[in-house]
C-alpha cells in the first residue's frame, strides 16, 4: 500500500537517461555525488544573481554533468536563454570560472555549454519555478496551478498533475492540495513521464511542490 516511487528511476533504461554520466570506485562515489551537487548549486546560484530581469525565475530545466579523465563536461538545458547576462560567452567564462572555485579539481578542465530547450513550459522544473514565484507574491495556489496547467496544455502534453503541500494560504494546518488534467499513467513504464520536486519558502514557512507532467507514450 502506498508504495510511492520516483517516476524518473522507475524509467531509468526505457525512456529516461540519467543527468550525471561518470564512473567511480566505491570509496570515492559519494565525494562526486558531493561534487555534482556543488556544480549544480554555483550554476543556480550565479544565473539567480545575474539576471538581466530582477526576479527569481531562472529558468534551467535541468543540468547534465558528464564526466572524463581530465574533463567535467557541464550541459545547461535552459528554456529562456535570454534571461542570462549580455554577451553570453562572456557570461559562460566567467560562470565557468566560478564553478571553477566552487570546487577545487586540479587534474580536471570544466567545459560549461548551454542547450536551449524547444518547449520550456514542456518542463516541470520551469512550471514548478513559475508557480513558486507565483505564491511568493501571494497569488492564490489554485490561481496558481489552473495558469501553470494552461501553460502546459499550450505545450502539447497529455497530462499534468501539481500538487502543493504545506501551510498553504498561511493557514495554521498543514494540507496537501493537488490538481490533475488529462492523464498521468504512473504505473506504465512505456508512458515517458517528467516528475520534479521543488521547495519554495514562503512567509508562512515552506511549501513543497511536486509536478508530473505525461509527455509521451512509446
Amino acid at each position: 500500500m502506498g508504495k510511492k516511487i520516483n517516476p524518473l528511476g522507475f524509467r531509468l533504461g526505457s525512456n529516461q537517461s540519467h543527468r550525471s554520466l561518470w564512473f567511480a570506485q566505491p570509496k570515492s562515489y559519494s565525494m562526486g555525488l558531493q561534487e555534482d551537487e556543488k556544480i549544480r548549486d554555483c550554476i543556480k546560484n550565479y544565473v539567480q544573481q545575474n539576471m538581466r530581469i530582477s526576479s527569481s525565475f531562472e529558468g534551467i530545466a535541468h543540468i547534465e554533468i558528464q564526466k572524463k579523465i581530465d574533463l567535467i563536461q557541464v550541459i545547461i538545458n535552459i528554456g529562456f536563454p535570454n534571461l542570462l547576462i549580455e554577451g553570453r560567452t562572456r557570461g559562460i567564462d566567467e560562470l565557468q570560472t566560478n564553478v571553477q572555485k566552487g570546487f577545487h579539481s586540479v587534474n580536471r578542465r570544466l567545459n560549461i555549454s548551454i542547450a536551449r530547450v524547444a518547449k520550456p513550459y514542456r518542463q516541470p522544473n520551469i512550471l514548478a519555478e513559475y508557480i513558486a514565484l507565483q505564491l511568493k507574491n501571494r497569488v492564490s495556489f489554485r490561481k496558481a496551478m489552473k495558469k501553470a496547467i494552461e501553460l502546459t496544455e499550450q505545450a502539447d502534453t497529455k497530462g499534468i498533475q501539481v500538487q502543493i503541500a504545506g501551510r498553504i494560504d498561511g493557514k495554521e494546518i498543514a494540507r496537501v492540495e493537488w490538481i490533475r488534467e488529462g492523464r498521468v499513467p504512473l504505473q506504465t513504464i512505456r508512458a515517458k513521464i517528467d516528475h520534479c520536486s521543488y521547495p519554495v519558502r514562503t512567509i508562512y514557512g515552506v511549501l513543497g511542490i511536486k509536478i508530473w507532467i505525461f509527455v509521451d507514450e512509446q
